[in-house]
C-alpha cells in the first residue's frame, strides 16, 4: 500500500503527518509549521482544485496541491 498525501485529502478530513517526500521541499513545509505528528484538515479548494487551504497547528495555510502532494500522511 502507498503513503497518501496531504493532496489526497478531501475537504473535511483529518490526517497526522508522517513524512516528506521531497528533502528541499521539508525544509520550507517544516518553516510554514508543518511538523511530523501535526495534525492537518483540508479546509478548502479552489476552485480549479489548486491551491488548496489546510489547517496546520491552529491557523490557515494556503499551499499549491504540487507541494501539498510532497507531505506523506497517515490517517
Amino acid at each position: 500500500m502507498s503513503k497518501r498525501s496531504v493532496a489526497d485529502l478531501k475537504i473535511g478530513e483529518q490526517a497526522t503527518i508522517q513524512a516528506f517526500s521531497d528533502q528541499v521541499m521539508s525544509l520550507k513545509l517544516l518553516e510554514m509549521g508543518c511538523l511530523p505528528g501535526s495534525q492537518i484538515c483540508l479546509i478548502s479548494k479552489a476552485p480549479l482544485g489548486d491551491p488548496i487551504c489546510l489547517n496546520v497547528a491552529g491557523y490557515c495555510l494556503a499551499m499549491r496541491k504540487s507541494e501539498a502532494a510532497t507531505i506523506l500522511i497517515d490517517n
